[in-house]
């Protein structure tokens, strides 16, 4: 069989480099991106210096991928920024910043992605959002405010784009041990955790569990949907 062709955004840390390596492990040819370059390498992975709110870094990416593999048919969206803060006290550049990164660089992988993905009438996009959102949490607002635009943004876009064979869905994780979080006081941590059915931090693995139902070629009558993870 044809490896599948998967592009994965933020794969230099995190959340992101677990894909990666979770995917290019199962055959896929995984070709990732970052405003850094990683300190590791992968076999069936291709590193791109891109900057997601950049339309050209993201264009040329998606040439580079078409020029090489001729398709593409897996995108997901997990590069990402975070900051926690009263809005009062969120200065305007960097909210500018987190929208941009956020939403703006979503935009431009999605649009991108499913350029791509029509020509072959396949694809499969999966968004990360958070659960920042359906609870409200204050000192996120900018945060929160732009993972939501991703939902509201995925539900449309998945309508637009089903006619080429296109699905995008969103997967919403709680926090995980990740350079986004570690910031965050225990106290606070502790009581977000207990707003959740299940009360515990989660893992890298609960994430590539809903990116794999999501991204099934048997999940083709699933779109425009949101699963929150946690219990929310």
């Amino acid at each position: 069989m044809t490896p599948q062709i998967m592009v994965i955004t933020g794969t230099r840390k995190g959340i992101g480099r677990y894909l990666a390596e979770y995917y290019a492990s199962r055959g896929f040819v995984v070709e990732g991106c970052s405003r850094e370059a990683p300190d590791w390498s992968l076999e069936n992975y291709t590193h791109h210096r891109v900057d997601v709110t950049s339309e050209k870094d993201v264009n040329n990416m998606m040439s580079s991928i078409l020029r090489r593999h001729g398709r593409l048919d897996v995108a997901i969206n997990n590069a990402g920024i975070a900051a926690m803060n009263h809005t009062l006290l969120t200065s305007t550049s960097a909210a500018q910043k987190i929208m941009a990164t956020n939403f703006l660089g979503t935009f431009h992988v999605c649009r991108a992605s499913a350029r791509l993905m029509k020509i072959h009438n396949f694809g499969r996009i999966v968004n990360l959002s958070t659960i920042a959102v359906p609870l409200r949490l204050e000192g996120e607002a900018v945060y929160a405010a732009s993972k939501s635009a991703i939902t509201t943004f995925t539900q449309v876009f998945a309508s637009e784009v089903a006619e080429f064979g296109v699905t995008c869905n969103v997967v919403g994780p709680t926090p995980i041990d990740t350079d986004l979080i570690r910031n965050v006081p225990q106290d606070k941590m502790h009581a977000l955790l207990n707003r959740l059915g299940i009360k515990r931090m989660g893992t890298q693995e609960d994430v590539a569990n809903v990116v794999d139902f999501f991204i099934r070629p048997e999940s083709a009558n699933i779109t425009g949907q949101v699963i929150y993870l946690g219990g929310v």
